[in-house]
């Protein structure tokens, strides 16, 4: 860390949450709303949902090193501008496009802006942290972005039944544009957070790939290959498990607004959980004790979720596994920056970041192309829960070799 824990760096990594946060909303919108109204769309069959939900993210597969690569030699300031651009036209264009083509260009497109954005937002976090804080920071950047979900999915889910798919994407798609100014005044024309110091030294090149950094990279693209199910089929579930609505004071709740109200809930506790998440594993026990206990919750709240239980302990699971998802994403960022910071920074966090994308860009496809089985639903969440225990056996034997944090001496970490 460069140059400590100052006002001045904390304001760096608020600000890029903040203007990754205000892109998010149509993005984070349409995990919630295409489900059902894929029609609105333009769409012909509901397997075109999969597809949309997953391009963005197969697109940045092949973007992610150009992208790395790039940040060497623009600024983040440059970057970002960019980004909030590309978003905004992406968003405004689901509200005047219509078709699986045409809407497969703007997923597109928005996985350009978001490979800007995230690793953007990774590069920036490393530069100004160190081992005691880094978990802490990569939480409070988590949790700000995450914000951008909230109004996504909160009001998305709440305005399209009542103005239509179309209004409400060129809304959010103006409001992106409000990135621009906070760039302007905020951010410095010089180059990402100092990239250029993060080159790994010399000799470390040929010691980037370890066995650590391997599992890290796989672990990753599981991970978010599983959550990718879960938010891609979570208004799904509703709609099919209760498709009249939910009763709930004498009202009526639909599916797209009860899914937008969850999802809503674990974005509105992210700056906060993410942060405590990201803190208790920068103390000297290290992040490995927490992250078992994670994936251990994860996968029993999976093995459930398929289920038809009552609707209040359903809702209960739910609440449960997106607790276990925001301390694993906080927990994984946070171990990918401990071994991007002794080793190369842009080689770990490239791969990282395509890794998780592959993992993020699979989920959505595989689960409906199987969601037409009989008992498909229910096979997927229980081959989920089983892969969330088979990545915790893995870890333990970090655990009983190191007994200690995650990277161990190797690493020289919490």
């Amino acid at each position: 860390m460069t140059g400590g824990d100052s006002a001045k760096e904390r304001r760096q990594i608020v600000i890029v949450g903040i203007v990754t946060a205000l892109t998010l909303f149509g993005d984070s919108m349409l995990y919630i709303v295409l489900p059902v109204y894929w029609k609105e769309a333009g769409l012909d069959a509901l397997w075109q949902v999969g597809v949309l939900l997953s391009v963005n993210r197969l697109v940045r597969l092949p973007l992610n090193p150009l992208i790395g690569w790039l940040y060497h030699r623009m600024s983040l300031r440059t970057g970002l501008f960019m980004s909030v651009g590309l978003a905004a036209l992406t968003t405004v264009g689901y509200g005047i496009f219509k078709g699986f083509v045409l809407w497969v260009a703007l997923r597109a497109i928005w996985g350009i802006a978001w490979s800007l954005l995230r690793m953007g937002g990774y590069l920036t976090v490393i530069r100004y942290s160190d081992d005691t804080n880094r978990g802490r920071f990569m939480g409070t950047y988590n949790g700000l972005w995450r914000l951008g979900s909230l109004v996504g999915v909160l009001f998305g889910g709440l305005l399209v039944p009542m103005i239509g798919l179309s209004a409400v994407s060129i809304l959010f798609g103006i409001m992106a544009l409000i990135g621009l100014p906070l760039i302007a005044v905020s951010i410095s024309k010089g180059k990402a957070s100092g990239m250029h110091q993060l080159d790994p030294p010399r000799g470390v090149r040929n010691t980037v790939w370890s066995l650590q950094v391997k599992k890290i990279v796989i672990s990753g693209l599981m991970i978010s290959l599983l959550h990718a199910v879960f938010g891609a089929t979570l208004t799904y579930l509703i709609d099919t498990s209760h498709p009249g609505g939910i009763p709930w004071f004498g009202l009526i709740i639909g599916s797209t607004a009860l899914g937008g109200v969850l999802t809503a809930l674990r974005c509105a506790w992210e700056p906060f959980l993410a942060r405590w998440f990201g803190r208790h594993t920068d103390g000297p026990r290290g992040r490995l004790p927490l992250f078992m206990v994670s994936l251990a919750g994860a996968a029993a709240g999976y093995a459930l979720l398929p289920w038809q239980l009552p609707i209040g302990i359903w809702v209960g699971i739910v609440i449960f596994v997106m607790i276990t998802s925001t301390a694993l994403g906080t927990i994984m960022d946070a171990m990918a920056s401990d071994a991007a910071k002794n080793t190369s920074v842009i080689t770990v966090m490239t791969a990282y970041s395509v890794s998780t994308d592959l993992g993020a860009a699979i989920g959505p496809t595989l689960i409906y192309w199987v969601v037409g089985l009989q008992y498909g639903m229910t096979s997927m969440y229980l081959a989920c829960a089983a892969v969330f225990i088979l990545i915790g056996l893995w870890y333990r034997q970090d655990g009983m070799r190191k007994g200690r944090g995650f990277l161990g001496e190797e690493a020289n970490i919490s």
